[in-house]
């Protein structure tokens, strides 16, 4: 149930776990996730099966996560063996508009907030949460690479935001000098798959490595929902938050149920769980640094622990693909080999590997400590 095998961040010399521990679900303020006492366990056996890197955000569950985070890290004394990445945007004060998004001001409030919750002096990654739409990405940038300056942050990075937003941050960051953006927190999984059109390749180009998160689809791709059973259990988080706007919950389609039956089918092929399954695809697809695993439930936990140790034969990598691919879209149709071919002139034409490598492998023997 090991996890030690580590990746560098993008382009960067952060060594990250290729599981990453998700704490969105550590608290119970939102109807759903775990009491104190199960949440320390799972960061008990995350952390003894070798993983390092445990991401958080500064209001879930209300701050709990953060909290509960800091001090599990504190009690084992493990400051400098854990990576901790959490997140900023979103508003705790209704009314008062400098409270959340992505302005300096909030920045600023936002980072001491995290700082004091977790209890340290230093975030080894601070992530934007989402795109407010409004803020300048200069000045983003540039309040960013302020905090990385006055040692209070060590590497940041973009979670849900346009594309052309977080390229013109890596290009303002190269031209100004800043801190660069040395990953792309994103949502990726064998429903949502939409960020293979424009996000992996600017990753890839640009020195970014994507952090996936939920990678089982909310839970669509545990196994709490299997079609062989009937599908829906009244057990899982998607019928919890049924009728919330969060888009990340709206699941239940027919074609997802197609993708569903077939990781159901090909999960039993190889004796492996379905939520095994499916985070062992996300894993090993370009430009994935790390995904993380969130659960409810120890059990859950031990289980996905297990997704790095198998590899999913060829032929049913390409039944998954298949059935899970999405829709071409324009202008995307017009990268298609054929039409290329028709640029090239009949010919197939490449180009030279990179000059960098992005999300390089590093072997370790050490475990977790204590």
């Amino acid at each position: 149930m090991s996890v030690n095998t580590y990746y560098t961040l993008g382009r960067s010399g952060l060594r990250v776990s290729r599981l990453a521990l998700g704490t969105m679900t550590f608290g119970t303020e939102w109807g759903w996730g775990s009491d104190e006492t199960t949440a320390q366990q799972m960061f008990n056996t995350y952390v003894d099966a070798g993983g390092n890197f445990i991401d958080s955000a500064d209001l879930y569950t209300n701050g709990t996560s953060e909290t509960w985070l800091g001090k599990f890290i504190t009690e084992r004394h493990l400051r400098d063996r854990i990576i901790i990445a959490t997140k900023f945007t979103y508003n705790a004060e209704p009314g008062n508009p400098n409270a959340g998004g992505n302005g300096r001001k909030n920045i600023m409030r936002a980072v001491e907030g995290s700082l004091r919750r977790l209890g340290t002096d230093y975030i080894d990654l601070y992530i934007l949460h989402t795109w407010d739409m409004i803020t300048p990405v200069e000045e983003v940038m540039r309040t960013l690479d302020d905090l990385v300056r006055a040692g209070k942050v060590r590497h940041i990075g973009f979670s849900d935001t346009p594309s052309w937003y977080a390229a013109r941050a890596q290009t303002i960051a190269e031209w100004r000098n800043y801190e660069p953006l040395c990953t792309l927190q994103l949502e990726y999984s064998l429903i949502e798959r939409n960020i293979e059109r424009e996000f992996i390749p600017l990753g890839l180009e640009l020195g970014m490595g994507t952090m996936v998160w939920s990678s089982l689809a909310s839970g669509l791709l545990s196994g709490k929902y299997k079609p062989s059973e009937g599908g829906f259990t009244g057990e899982g988080r998607l019928e919890t938050v049924q009728g919330v706007s969060n888009p990340a919950f709206q699941k239940f389609s027919d074609r997802n149920w197609k993708i569903v039956a077939e990781l159901e089918t090909i999960a039993q092929e190889i004796g492996r769980s379905m939520a095994q399954v499916a985070v062992n695809w996300t894993v090993n697809r370009p430009g994935i640094a790390s995904v993380i695993i969130g659960a409810t439930k120890q059990s859950q936990l031990e289980d996905n622990l297990q997704a790095l140790d198998f590899d999913i034969p060829s032929e049913l990598t390409h039944r998954l693909e298949i059935i899970s691919r999405p829709e071409s879209q324009f202008p995307y149709s017009f990268f298609s080999s054929e039409l290329q071919g028709m640029i090239h002139g009949g010919v197939t034409v490449g180009t030279k590997p990179s000059s960098y490598q992005t999300n390089v492998l590093i072997h370790s023997a050490g475990a977790g400590g204590s």
